[in-house]
């Protein structure tokens, strides 16, 4: 799972996220000092759509003394897969590095990038987020 500053870079740069069953997310702000990672589902957490926005409503959670959270004050936790999904036609490889650690190789307008993390979420992650710059300039 991708830490949360590096959630909140892909948000900011501009990653929408239309909550999903099997999505991950935690609650953002001051207010929520908990690391805890909740995910999407047709039994706890469904996401509500109104002509105001997406709330994400809890459903029989005793843990919180929540009934929603709006989208805004949730940040998404992209899966490996969905990361790799969103990276598209430029991605080319995810490789284990010798010392530790991963490398994802994607390929834009004929140019290689490499991105290393310790996981493969944060190496897809990366490689993402350069996308995101990258077509944000064009």
């Amino acid at each position: 799972m991708i830490a949360s500053s590096l959630a909140r870079q892909l948000r900011d740069a501009g990653l929408e996220w239309h909550p999903a069953p099997g999505d991950f997310f935690r609650i953002d702000g001051p207010e929520f000092a908990s690391d805890e990672t909740f995910t999407v589902s047709d039994m706890t957490v469904e996401a509500h759509e109104f002509d105001t926005g997406t709330i994400l409503g809890f459903n029989g959670t005793t843990e919180w003394a929540l009934d929603s959270v709006s989208l805004e004050q949730s940040l998404w936790l992209p899966r490996e897969d969905q990361l790799r999904e969103l990276l598209g036609g430029t991605f080319r490889s995810l490789a284990a590095l010798p010392g530790g650690g991963w490398r994802v190789t994607t390929e834009r307008a004929g140019e290689p990038r490499e991105f290393d993390a310790s996981d493969p979420e944060s190496a897809y992650a990366l490689a993402l987020l350069a996308l995101i710059d990258v077509t944000a300039l064009r």
